[in-house]
């Protein structure tokens, strides 16, 4: 029998966009969860359908609206077992689609709901976007270079790791003690709140030496030259998060300066050190450090940018990196599941499918007629 994953036969209907949500449910589509994404045609200038986080999922197009798109809406919700909302506080209520509506219908309902900054609090009603999460956290105020203005990470920390991570442990929680209580739950997550949660080791550090971490001189975050970034002779550059005092002791072996290995954490060289580092790394390119590090423990990697991440052998062999064939039979690379169960893995099953591609085929499931479904189309229900 062909594994279906770990979440076969949950149904979650999805009514978020953009990112956070969206990447919750490929989370859940992914390990088997029946996911049907809903999204308004009048989205679908803004271009922001992202193919990647939309695979293993179905989509239907549909106006909440016009009373006959709130009926086909009810109709999805009847039976389902988890929705996902990402409007600013107060939308789904308007809309006649918040948790306190559905759950009279379907009290075994699971809702989640992702916002920038809670349901509840001053903040609430802000518009933002990732940065804004980050920058109120307080994360943002820790990364980049010393001296320098914050920098955006390339990649969107709080979309992905606040919004959709803790959103996809939310649900599983909520799942898992429905099959105690029979009951559902709301579960309401902030992106702000969980980039707050991200903060362990700053706050361990102010409460150890009483000092605010400091943007580019922190114990992680270059201050020592054993958990750095270094340029190599050709431009590039590689990492060394060499912590433990033997991983350090190692490089300092490689490097020709054992004496080095004492000093790890020493203030008053610690600027030499550095800059001792900085000189030796840009001897050699990045494929001859490579050469000498690979096969030694001290904690090191390359810097890779996108292409070569794809090519690498590890996310090859690992599938982290897969393909699938488009509709129009073209081979487009994939991400792959993080998340590898023995069991009951999780797989990339079926490709991104266009906006609103299964609008006719689940009105159809739903007992609409085609003269029906042809109707809501020229009325913009669909």
């Amino acid at each position: 029998m062909t594994n279906k994953g770990a979440l076969s036969g949950i149904k979650v209907i999805d009514l978020s966009r953009l990112l956070p949500g969206p990447y919750c449910s490929m989370i859940l589509a992914d390990h088997g969860a029946r996911v049907i994404a809903v999204e308004d045609k009048r989205f679908l200038s803004d271009g922001l359908f992202f193919d990647p986080v939309n695979r293993n999922k179905e989509h239907i197009s549909l106006n909440l609206k016009t009373a006959e798109g709130k009926e086909i809406f009810f109709k999805l919700i009847k039976d389902a077992d988890v929705f996902m909302e990402g409007f600013r506080p107060g939308v789904a209520a308007k809309l006649g689609v918040d948790y306190e509506t559905l759950s009279k219908s379907n009290p075994g309902l699971i809702y989640c709901s992702i916002s920038g900054y809670g349901q509840t609090g001053p903040y609430r009603d802000r518009v933002g976007h990732d940065a804004n999460y980050l920058s109120i956290a307080g994360v943002l105020d820790i990364t980049g270079e010393k001296e320098r203005a914050p920098a955006i990470p390339g990649v969107q920390i709080a979309d992905i790791a606040g919004g959709g991570m803790n959103a996809a442990i939310g649900i599983l929680l909520a799942l898992f003690a429905r099959e105690k209580t029979g009951a559902g739950q709301y579960i309401d997550i902030s992106m702000t709140d969980s980039m707050v949660s991200f903060l362990p080791v700053p706050l361990f550090f102010r409460q150890l030496t009483g000092q605010i971490t400091n943007r580019g001189d922190a114990f992680l975050s270059h201050r020592y030259a054993c958990y750095n970034t270094y340029e190599t002779a050709d431009g590039r550059y590689l990492s060394i998060g060499a912590v433990e005092n033997r991983f350090w002791k190692r490089l300092c072996e490689i490097m020709g300066v054992p004496d080095y290995a004492l000093l790890q954490y020493d203030e008053g060289r610690r600027t030499e050190i550095t800059g001792f580092m900085r000189a030796a790394f840009r001897k050699k390119t990045l494929d001859e450090w490579e050469t000498v590090l690979s096969s030694e423990d001290v904690c090191w990697g390359r810097i890779q940018n996108l292409q070569e991440v794809l090519d690498d052998p590890l996310f090859i062999e690992r599938e982290m990196i897969t393909e699938y064939t488009a509709k129009n039979g073209e081979k487009r690379k994939a991400l792959g599941v993080p998340i590898k169960l023995s069991e009951t893995p999780g797989a990339v099953r079926t490709p991104p499918p266009a906006f609103g591609e299964n609008t006719g085929d689940i009105l159809r499931e739903l007992g609409y007629e085609n003269d029906r479904i042809k109707e809501f189309g020229e009325k913009g229900v669909i």
